[in-house]
């Protein structure tokens, strides 16, 4: 039997850049999925939060609802005693009685927080009289609540366009109320076997016959990259039936069998694919082992490739050479996976007694990696969905020192790291501007950690972008006097925040007056460290002297001044569910609340970028971005004012 050579011997390199010529390796189109089918799936575009998620303030254990300070004295040995208001409230139940001071409410975990309660006590550290309640512990402010907005806030970008969707993402869809998701669409396969000697699982077996494990493997390496497959089936070695077979696959993005390419007077495949169009094959041969018979074809847009017959060398080559580009199109990233050794960013506090998962975000600190642990608490949904890995924290175990060596157990199959990394303050103008820098190519991560831990993050180099806004008490300015001595930083001025009081309608909004009616009207503060806490602060301290008091007796008197939000997205959702009555936030989000807004001053939202980050091409383009008018306007519709340079 006459057997010819082959047309060219290529490397595998350059195989592999002339089948890449020949194809697009875009994602595929996009293609509405529903949220129950999504599982494995690759976002087409972002996925932004429609509502809060929880929706209301909840009770993390079975408890007590209290005003923290009522129990400041408590415990084992002198027991303070409350009060019950005569409500019990289930999961489920609608809170009619507020919480005041010397009374308590018996609360289920997950109950709606009543108003006036600022911390739960777990019904382990009580012991429940007729009309009373022993209290032999004491609760810190917010202690055991999760509060409204505190895992997703809405209009925040939870999911990102390319991202995979997993269990942890598609509970995140469900926990939003999202029926349906823009999806990139799953390439499909065809996947074809020929040969007179191939049978299928399960068919009598006779001597010269093969059972056909080529299409299983392919097929399943097709479903766990991200591609659907379509089988074919088994053709014998008839012309006819393999051309029909083979225009059958052409309907697909691809036709993937094994076996016919060698160059055997028996091997019809590669002669058949000859004449079928153009550009025909054009790869043959490539110095692989095992892997050297493989025939790479185009058929007008469609790749047709023949594996080589034997099972190792046919997943050897579909790994290495066909499996990159079904992954790109259903835009998948390359695989890989690995553990990672990093340094605790942050001091962090484990539960002694239970080995512990902490979800971190790994970020680069020169030729190492920086682990920032996520803490939204076991209620959050969205803490697996977007950590890098997690660190195994054991049960005898209390604390991780900042500094302390950890190793990372990775949830993807790499650390991605990305173009910019923005550690600092949120803002949906941010969000916006690196939704931009994405949309040019780049990759981004924000990590909201605060103005001040962004600045700090900025000084170690772990930060390329943190966005600050703080106010120097001493001058009046915002964020310049933080930067002003430190030559390894530059400031990029970003745009104005309107900052004010947000208050329900009707309800009194001017500051002077919420403090002299401070016994009735709850407040919700920000998390100190903040720039917008700051501004309270001072204006709280200006008005202390009209009311003869000094600040430390000022706020001590304000129902809620200890109750911190760590957004102003927190705050509205207080306000907008009676939970408090009036807060310091942006207009924009007592816009987005449909809240009353009372403008008292107004605070830059600035950039703080590294020197030696300036130059790295996705900061040029964050900057360029930023300049844009397109951008200006963009940021004014979204209620905020650009500064022009």
């Amino acid at each position: 039997m006459r057997q010819d050579q082959f047309l060219t011997i290529l490397s595998r390199d350059e195989a592999e850049e002339k089948f890449h010529a020949h194809i697009n390796l875009a994602p595929r189109e996009a293609e509405e999925v529903p949220t129950s089918s999504a599982l494995g799936r690759v976002l087409a575009l972002d996925v932004v939060a429609g509502i809060d998620v929880p929706a209301f303030h909840r009770s993390n254990v079975d408890g007590f609802a209290v005003v923290a300070s009522d129990t400041y004295t408590a415990d084992e040995e002198k027991s303070v005693r409350l009060s019950l208001t005569g409500e019990q409230i289930a999961a489920g139940d609608k809170p009619t009685q507020e919480v005041t001071a010397g009374r308590t409410t018996p609360i289920a975990t997950g109950g709606v927080i009543p108003r006036g309660a600022s911390a739960i006590v777990m019904v382990e550290f009580t012991d429940v009289r007729e009309d009373s309640v022993e209290i032999y512990r004491p609760a810190g402010p917010g202690e055991n609540i999760s509060y409204a907005g505190s895992d997703i806030m809405q209009g925040e970008t939870v999911l990102r366009a390319g991202q995979i969707l997993s269990s942890r993402e598609t509970g995140t869809l469900a926990a939003l109320g999202i029926a349906s998701v823009s999806c990139v669409r799953q390439p499909r396969v065809a996947v074809l076997s020929t040969g007179n000697e191939i049978i299928s699982p399960g068919e009598e077996f006779s001597e010269g016959m093969i059972y056909d494990s080529n299409a299983r493997i392919v097929a399943d390496t097709v479903l766990e990259n991200g591609g659907v497959p379509v089988a074919l089936g088994i053709v014998p070695d008839v012309e006819e039936q393999i051309e029909a077979a083979f225009r059958e696959g052409l309907k697909h993005d691809m036709v993937v069998l094994s076996g016919g390419t060698s160059k055997g007077g028996g091997d019809l495949n590669y002669s058949i694919l000859e004449r079928m169009g153009d550009p025909g094959i054009i790869v043959h041969g490539v110095a692989l082992k095992p892997g050297k018979p493989i025939c790479i074809a185009v058929i007008g847009k469609t790749p047709v490739i023949i594996l080589p017959g034997f099972p190792t060398s046919a997943i050897v080559t579909f790994r290495d050479l066909v499996q990159p580009v079904i992954r790109s199109w259903a835009g998948l990233p390359p695989k890989s996976t690995k553990v990672v050794r990093a340094t605790q960013a942050l001091r962090y506090h484990s539960t002694r007694g239970r080995m512990e998962y902490l979800m971190t975000n790994l970020v680069k600190s020169g030729d190492s990696y920086k682990a920032y642990p996520w803490s939204k608490g076991s209620g959050a949904v969205t803490t697996f969905s977007q950590a890098d890995g997690f660190i195994r924290i054991p049960a005898n175990q209390e604390i991780l020192s900042e500094g302390e060596e950890v190793e990372a157990e990775l949830i993807g199959e790499s650390v991605t790291v990305p173009d910019i990394t923005s550690i600092g303050s949120h803002c949906v103008g941010l969000e916006y501007l690196l939704s931009e820098v994405r949309r040019v190519g780049f990759t981004a991560k924000i990590i909201n950690v605060g103005s001040q831990g962004g600045l700090e993050a900025a000084r170690r180099g772990e930060s390329d972008l943190a966005g600050i806004h703080l106010l120097d008490e001493e001058t009046g300015q915002y964020n310049a006097p933080f930067v002003a001595d430190d030559e390894a930083l530059v400031l990029v001025r970003g745009y104005r925040r309107r900052q004010g009081i947000l208050t329900r309608g009707g309800e009194p909004n001017e500051l002077r007056a919420l403090i002299r009616d401070r016994a009735r009207f709850v407040m919700v503060n920000r998390n100190r460290g903040s720039g917008t806490r700051i501004l309270t602060d001072r204006l709280l301290a200006s008005e202390a002297e009209a009311f003869g008091l000094d600040l430390n007796e000022l706020t001590a008197s304000i129902r809620g001044y200890e109750i911190e939000a760590r957004s102003h997205n927190a705050v509205a959702t207080s306000i907008a569910m009676n939970k408090a009555d009036w807060g310091i936030g942006i207009e924009n989000v007592a816009c987005d609340y449909e809240l009353d807004f009372t403008f008292l001053d107004d605070e830059m939202f600035d950039f703080v970028i590294p020197k030696a980050k300036l130059a790295t091409p996705a900061i040029r383009k964050f900057l360029e971005i930023l300049n844009l008018d397109e951008t200006r306007q963009q940021l004014e519709r979204k209620g905020f004012l650009t500064v022009r340079k």
